[in-house]
């Protein structure tokens, strides 16, 4: 479809650029002012102005979405639920089925980035690959799944980050008597910090974020080299043949489904992937080089992140010490258990400092969710979240209502420790939904509307997206599942993600079908679109100026 110009402005038909939007088959096209870049022109036919700068590369998306990952934090937050559920060999080989499967979804759904460049991601993409009608329902369904995970991120890696600060203190200093409330307060003097960095401009972000990454890769390394070479144990590593042979069984279930429930570690950590998704709307080149980091992003993942836990199950010499130590946790009892008391310390504090970019990165593109669908309406506060400040071109709103929440949340260790623990798997469960559900759609209900963009799998992607399907299906139940049953199963020992994560989505649709399937329509065109003869205004929901079009 050719571009036209009209005077000072230029007229984008809905063939160009290729895109699966929401003017499919309605004869739509986008006015832009004279001058509009290509990147512009991408984002306008998806229904949307430009509001950001675009000061991201390949590299600075990659380097969110890899802090996001930040695998070595994020493994030895969750290093206690695979070692612990199915020892050695279940971590070993745990990490190694999950992350290879997982590349399945992290492939179909940097094509669809590619297709549809918008902060808001998979919401927008289930909007228009669901079937006739039911596209408002579907993106608020994947929408709000995706709020859920992101909300919990900061949350979550902070509530860690704190733990381990206070562990840190408790070895550092063996008198020091440890409270909940020392872990809260900590909890939200980080969260502070985060919003303090996130509401700066993107070029700041960005090179927040690198030097991050590169801070991660370094840690990674060093942990990979002095673990094995520095061990104080003799021998210095774990036999060969029991390492990838020993499953011990840490839950009352039978030892496959505790391999299974020990996917938490690598599902949790290899959660972050999709950033670059989020990002779009501030990258150069969007539909090029933010698939590339994603695909970038879960392959680091899948080989690093296998190479960290090769070294934890080489060589940790005491299992039960390490999930349930005195410390409460597990990679600093690790930590002390391999290196000895001094350069114990000294890893674990490295690790530290590696984990404050991973919340970092989580705080960034949860703000950026968030504005996404509160520029659509479909989040309470939307007027607020959506608004980007002036100077900085970021959501500033957005970057502390987010805060506010995960603050919230942090209360929830007050409750028992598995109640906070459940915000580790309600944020694993909530992306995978959120990932899996447009994958879905576009598997059953595409019929020829998805338009590939210019990263695609061509006939792999079907199959890639049956796999990440089943996937999600095997995943759901399992990370639900209590580690105890029968008798021992009670308040303090239940698994709560199921509540939580279900209520909080209960409530949401229970909205919807009472109020907001009346008012909400799925992504808002705020451009200005030419119909025939009729120019329709800009900030109108897309039934909305089909609606006024028609009429």
């Amino acid at each position: 479809m050719a571009t036209s110009r009209q005077g000072s402005v230029t007229v984008i038909g809905e063939g160009k650029p290729a895109v699966t939007s929401v003017f499919a088959d309605r004869g739509d096209n986008v006015v832009f002012e004279e001058g509009a870049t290509i990147d512009d022109q991408t984002l306008g036919a998806l229904g949307y102005k430009q509001e950001f700068k675009r000061d991201f590369t390949i590299w600075e998306s990659f380097s969110v979405s890899f802090s996001v990952l930040g695998l070595l934090p994020s493994i030895a937050s969750t290093i206690g639920y695979s070692l612990g559920y199915s020892g050695t060999g279940g971590a070993i080989w745990g990490w190694l089925i999950a992350a290879l499967i997982i590349q399945s979804t992290a492939f179909t759904m940097a094509e669809l980035c590619s297709s549809m460049p918008t902060a808001g991601g998979l919401y927008y993409a289930s909007a228009v690959l669901a079937p006739e009608g039911w596209g408002p329902l579907a993106s608020w369904f994947v929408g709000w799944s995706n709020f859920c995970g992101f909300v919990t991120g900061p949350c979550s890696v902070n509530y860690a980050l704190a733990a381990m600060l206070v562990t840190a203190g408790s070895i550092a200093y063996p008198d020091y008597t440890p409270e909940t409330w020392h872990i809260y307060l900590t909890l939200l003097g980080l969260l502070l910090l985060n919003g303090i960095v996130t509401m700066q401009s993107t070029w700041f972000i960005g090179w927040v974020n690198k030097i991050g990454t590169i801070f991660n890769i370094i840690v990674i390394f060093i942990f990979l080299i002095w673990f094995p070479v520095g061990s104080i144990n003799r021998p210095k590593t774990n036999n060969s043949h029991d390492v990838w042979t020993t499953f011990e069984n840490g839950t009352e279930w039978p030892i496959g489904y505790a391999v299974i429930m020990g996917f938490l570690t690598t599902i949790w950590t290899m959660s972050g992937y999709d950033a670059p998704f989020h990002l779009t709307e501030e990258s150069a080149n969007a539909n090029i080089a933010a698939p590339r980091a994603i695909v970038m992003t879960a392959q680091s993942g899948l080989w690093l992140g296998w190479a960290v836990i090769f070294v934890i199950v080489y060589t940790v010499k005491d299992i039960p010490d390490v999930v349930a130590g005195q410390y409460g946790q597990p990679f600093g009892s690790l930590c002390l258990q391999v290196l000895g008391q001094k350069a114990g310390l000294a890893m674990f504090s490295l690790n530290i400092i590696a984990q404050f970019f991973v919340g970092e990165g989580c705080t960034i593109t949860a703000t950026r969710v968030v504005f996404a669908y509160s520029r659509d309406g479909a989040l309470p506060g939307s007027r607020w979240w959506s608004q980007v400040h002036p100077r900085t071109r970021t959501p500033v709103y957005a970057t502390w209502g987010v805060l506010g929440v995960a603050a919230l949340l942090g209360l929830l260790m007050f409750a028992s420790p598995v109640a906070i623990g459940a915000i580790f798997s309600i944020g694993a469960i909530a992306q995978y939904t959120s990932f899996t559900t447009p994958v879905a759609l576009k598997l059953f209900f595409d019929h020829g509307r998805f338009v590939p963009g210019p990263w695609h799998l061509g006939r792999f992607s079907k199959p890639l997206g049956a796999i990440a399907l089943c996937w999600w299906l095997i995943i759901v139940p399992a990370l639900c599942f209590p580690a105890v049953k029968g008798s021992d199963l009670n308040a303090l020992t239940m698994n709560w993600t199921c509540l939580i994560y279900g209520g909080s989505m209960f409530l949401a649709l229970m909205w919807y079908a009472i109020s907001a399937r009346k008012w909400f329509k799925g992504p808002r065109i705020n451009v200005a679109v030419i119909h025939g003869e009729t120019i329709v205004k800009e900030s109108q929901s897309s039934d909305d100026a089909i609606a006024k079009k028609e009429g």
